[in-house]
């Protein structure tokens, strides 16, 4: 097989994996982060209505410009923790995906704690 679909089916396995034991409600929505090589995206969902509940992300705004990612994530997640809190939701489960917690998605989760996420 080629090595990025190796790569693909790895992660998504992973991915499975972690949200084979997770689930969203509307009273503890799940967050999910998102990172890619130049963006960071989270989303609180929830999963009993399949439904987004809010967003946030690193793409098209100016005070991203020129930040590296892990800025971006501490960014973001100020973002999302500010908006959770003006729709009253104090608690979340955390949605790594396929990444380990480690680096970027730590600074991530770290940060949402800090602005009065709890996890």
């Amino acid at each position: 097989m080629n090595k990025q679909v190796l790569l693909q089916d790895r992660r998504r396995r992973a991915r499975n994996r972690v949200r084979s034991t997770i689930s969203g409600t509307s009273k503890r929505p799940r967050l999910n982060v998102s990172i890619s090589l130049v963006n960071v995206t989270a989303q609180l969902i929830d999963d009993t209505k399949g439904v987004t509940l809010l967003s946030a992300t690193s793409i098209g705004k100016k005070e991203m410009h020129g930040k590296n990612l892990t800025e971006k994530a501490h960014l973001v997640a100020e973002l999302i923790a500010k908006d959770a809190k003006t729709k009253k939701i104090s608690e979340v489960v955390f949605d790594r995906g396929p990444r380990s917690y480690h680096g970027r998605v730590q600074a991530f989760a770290e940060t949402a704690r800090k602005n009065g996420l709890k996890f």
